[in-house]
């Protein structure tokens, strides 16, 4: 009997060079079973179109207008023929050839896994301030480097923001759940609130610590801000959650924030005048954040047009 295929699946628009790097290392992965490569394509004006075709993947055509994050994605879930869909985004590069086949072995950790997702990786040249985000969020989740399992209500109490955290710039969705849990067809956070539905619905997530792809961004200290202020506008959205809005705790969480960024670059060999512009780079970057996640958390407090001019995505409705 043939092995079912698994999908690769990926939205694009003007992916540029990163995404024929993406499409490369989706092709090279070590599976004993076959790979199908989907592409869900917005109206790149770039080459990203033909990329994706020589690499052999089908390409759904998306008109700009109807593009949705959850709603997409549930498009390439409905186009895909495998048991399970692996989502990434076109920057989110697979660190190796075995990342696939890792985030598969995350569904024979329990028999209700639906989600499995991986870390990222910081790119060689991210910032420390990135780095060690990414570095400790991911390891918050496997403390010990071994995979793990969530499974329970959603929005208890005593969770962990990382209880409801999925991410699908490297996550896998297992068919069987998605026909009873969808995407919600949302403009931002469907990822997240596709781990909050799935796991009301019962089922588990799991975390592989070995399912890395290589994906970090440094934005400008504007575009930061306003990335910080979408984040936290979907968590208010989704879970409530709430950023603190105070300016003395506000500057204390830059400062400490700031603070282990030298750390950070101290144990790492980083001394004299580099540290000192890498302070000034902290505490800005920290500052922008602080803030967009202010003000993301209480978006619907704020006029439409100011919404949408603090956002990344310019998203101003609701």
């Amino acid at each position: 009997m043939a092995a079912e295929p698994v999908t690769a699946a990926i939205p694009v628009l003007d992916g540029g060079p990163r995404l024929d790097e993406v499409l490369s290392a989706v092709r090279s992965q070590q599976l004993d079973r076959p790979l199908e490569l989907l592409v869900a394509d917005s109206g790149s004006t770039d080459a990203s179109v033909a990329v994706a075709r020589r690499h052999g993947a089908q390409v759904i055509d998306v008109a700009r207008g109807d593009f949705s994050h959850g709603g997409t994605r549930n498009l390439l879930f409905e186009r895909a023929s495998g048991s399970h869909v692996a989502f990434l985004t076109q920057d989110a590069v697979p660190a190796d050839e075995r990342w696939l086949a890792r985030l598969l072995e995350g569904f024979e950790l329990a028999e209700d896994v639906a989600l499995v997702f991986g870390p990222y990786r910081p790119r060689p040249e991210a910032s420390a301030m990135v780095a060690r985000e990414l570095e400790e969020w991911f390891r918050s989740f496997a403390p010990d480097g071994s995979p793990q399992v969530d499974r329970g209500a959603p929005g208890r109490a005593d969770a962990h923001p990382r209880f409801e955290f999925f991410t699908d710039a490297n996550g896998c969705v297992a068919r069987w759940a998605w026909e009873r849990v969808p995407f919600r067809p949302v403009s931002y956070a469907e990822d997240q609130l596709l781990a909050r539905d799935m796991l009301g619905e019962g089922f588990a997530k799991a975390y592989h610590p070995g399912a890395a792809v290589v994906h970090s961004h440094d934005y400008s200290l504007g575009q930061l801000f306003q990335r910080s202020f979408d984040e936290w506008r979907g968590l208010h959205e989704i879970r409530g959650q709430m950023a603190e809005g105070r300016l003395l705790p506000l500057a204390l969480v830059v400062q400490r924030q700031a603070r282990d960024d030298l750390d950070y670059l101290r144990r790492r060999g980083v001394g004299g005048p580099r540290l000192t512009v890498e302070a000034l780079h902290a505490v800005g970057h920290h500052a922008a954040r602080a803030a967009g996640a202010a003000l993301g958390a209480r978006a619907e407090r704020l006029p439409e047009r100011i919404r949408r001019s603090f956002s990344l995505e310019r998203r101003g409705g609701a």
